[in-house]
């Protein structure tokens, strides 16, 4: 179903509005636990001896993205039935996106005059010739006359490539100045036509092309990382041009997008010290690689994984040193929970990149993820150690600090990187008091807590995670009860489809007694993250409320079927067994509740794992 989707999505319409909408910029960490290995019996392939069986275990192993035990089953089942053009499509896709590229391009010959894979079959054949340097050959494989705007602009700007690779950059330039398309080509346009021009010598040209795309706000929102290396384009052209301010300058409209992006500080700093700048783009193959990493990039979301792995794949095999394409790898993988291959792609960054901090960063991470927590810790002190003013290693540690539960650690290590802040905050600082108020709420240091989560929300007013997670505090403490509602509702209204903050709405609506609202706002929560344990132990609590004791039941049997923390089981099952007390009414503390009679008491209930953040 995955490899009929992807080749639905490269061959029609949807490809070509899915690039319209933004794409992700790589954020730099979520805060996410460390899964342990289970101890499972490794899965042999050469186990499985039929056809049926064989198809069957690759798309299983092809859905969940275990593409190297899918491409060895579907081989399985090629050798059951060789003329099977079904296996074969879904074996040369599999390949692909495995990084399998030679193997890919095989079978890609082989399938060329097959209609239901052909516009994969022209990419990869026309990105092998430009890769083999058969310049006109790709020309004549790439040649596109369909009506696919998307389709229609990789084509073209892959036959550009290859024109400058045949030595004719000014055809090349013209085929890319005429392009034809929608609003959102061309941000794409000017930076290819820039990177060609910049190969080719052609300063002026690439000076006015890059300009263009650097200035395109709705291009850089679409295409972000498209963007960036239009700006680090700039910078290096100006900078080998001896234009050392106009070189500083392009690097503060990529500061302007996107804060602290460590690959700009370090340009910057390049810059500064009067270093050679060399540009990324310096070939026909670099070039076609820089194609499919633009589009690739742009469509980078949950739900595209199989296109942009194909994409990337693809690209890497012509530009395997490319350091943002290696570090976009890295986060796939990391979307696709598979740490190991992360750690792969960002070891692969060469030591000298800009990009080689992020790389390391995430690295330690992911380290943590593969269980690894100690050597996570001592690797991200070390960068903490060798830059003390980079902020996001102090995000980067103390999410791992978080996971393990070791709250003074990371209590401790907030405090260190607010003295590197210093007395006068900015915005984009927002994060670090936010991360100090967690660590001392979670070490029940109320007042040391709530005067950062103030300082995170006079810095970043309109935070949702702040406003949630600040709110749900007062009102779990009877405090400040009709303010906390307050910014609860507004962290609801800034991120209406986040299970968690709609959860966190629903729990506090319980805690008051306002058990009606608490049930609406809690089955609306239970939609929009299904499968999370916490949220249907809330919605268990909230329906015993309201006297739907069956379906309490069943919800807190979901709960549990759902691997809650094991500190929960325990009153989860309580609650199976003899449901919650009577409760314990008392005055209300806040005007608006008066009618609803709020509550404290001491039962399962009020102990219960809420989703502050």
């Amino acid at each position: 179903m995955r490899h009929s989707l992807l080749l639905r999505l490269l061959s029609g319409v949807a490809l070509a509005a899915s690039v319209m909408l933004t794409g992700p910029l790589a954020a730099f960490a979520e805060e996410k636990p460390a899964v342990a290995a289970a101890e499972e019996t490794p899965f042999d392939p050469l186990s499985v001896n039929t056809f049926s069986g064989a198809f069957l275990a690759a798309r299983t192993a092809d859905f969940d993205k275990d593409y190297e035990t899918a491409v060895a089953l579907y081989k399985i089942a090629l050798q059951f039935d060789a003329t099977n053009a079904d296996v074969k499509q879904r074996l040369m896709v599999t390949q692909l996106m495995n990084g399998d590229f030679e193997e890919g391009v095989k079978l890609a010959d082989a399938l060329k005059n097959d209609p239901a894979v052909e516009r994969i079959t022209a990419v990869v054949r026309g990105m092998e010739a430009i890769r083999k340097r058969e310049y006109k050959s790709a020309e004549k494989i790439l040649a596109y006359k369909g009506p696919n705007d998307l389709d229609k602009m990789m084509n073209d700007l892959l036959v550009a490539w290859a024109k400058f690779g045949d030595g004719k950059p000014k055809d090349a330039l013209k085929l890319i100045s005429g392009m034809q398309g929608p609003e959102w080509l061309a941000i794409f346009k000017n930076y290819h036509a820039g990177a060609l021009a910049a190969a080719a010598g052609d300063k002026a040209t690439a000076r006015a092309r890059l300009n263009e795309a650097i200035l395109d706000r709705n291009g850089a929102s679409a295409a972000p990382d498209t963007f960036l290396r239009a700006v680090m384009a700039l910078a290096r052209l100006e900078a080998r041009d001896g234009n050392k301010q106009k070189a500083l300058d392009a690097v503060s409209v990529g500061d302007n997008f996107i804060t602290s992006y460590a690959p700009l500080k370090a340009l910057r700093q390049s810059i500064e010290a009067g270093e050679k700048q060399e540009q990324q783009v310096r070939t026909a193959a670099q070039g076609a690689a820089a194609v499919l990493f633009s589009i690739g990039g742009a469509l980078n979301r949950d739900g595209a994984e199989d296109i942009v792995s194909l994409y990337l794949q693809t690209a890497r095999a012509l530009d395997p040193d490319s350091d943002d394409m290696l570090v976009l790898l890295g986060g796939l993988a990391e979307n696709q929970k598979k740490p190991e291959l992360a750690i792969e792609y960002y070891r692969a960054v060469p030591e000298k990149s800009p990009m080689r901090r992020i790389s390391e960063l995430q690295l330690g991470l992911n380290l943590a993820d593969t269980g690894k927590v100690p050597e996570a810790k001592k690797h991200l002190q070390e960068l903490i150690d060798t830059d003390p003013s980079d902020l996001r290693s102090y995000l980067a540690l103390g999410s791992v600090l978080s996971d393990a539960k070791d709250y003074k650690a990371m209590a401790a290590l907030y405090d260190k990187a607010a003295d590197v802040i210093g007395a006068v905050p900015q915005r984009n600082h927002w994060s670090i008091f936010f991360q100090r108020a967690i660590a001392h709420e979670r070490l029940k240091e109320w007042d040391k807590a709530e005067p950062n989560f103030r300082k995170a929300l006079e810095l970043n007013p309109d935070q949702p995670q702040v406003l949630n997670y600040l709110g749900y505090s007062w009102v779990d403490m009877n405090r400040n009860l009709d303010e906390g509602l307050d910014m609860i509702r507004k962290a609801v209204s800034l991120k209406p489809d986040d299970g968690y903050i709609v959860d966190s709405l629903g729990w506090a609506y319980f805690r008051l007694g306002r058990f009606d609202d608490a049930v609406a706002e809690l089955e609306r929560a239970a939609e929009l993250k299904a499968g999370d344990p916490t949220i249907n132990d809330h919605l268990g609590d909230a329906y015993w409320r309201v006297g739907r004791k069956l379906e309490a039941t069943f919800q807190w049997n979901r709960a549990l079927g759902l691997k809650p923390e094991e500190a929960e089981i325990p009153k989860i099952k309580l609650k199976v067994e003899n449901g919650l007390p009577e409760l314990k009414k008392t005055e209300p503390a806040s005007a608006e509740a008066k009618d609803e009679k709020p509550v404290q008491n001491s039962t399962p209930e009020s102990t219960a794992v809420d989703r502050k953040s």
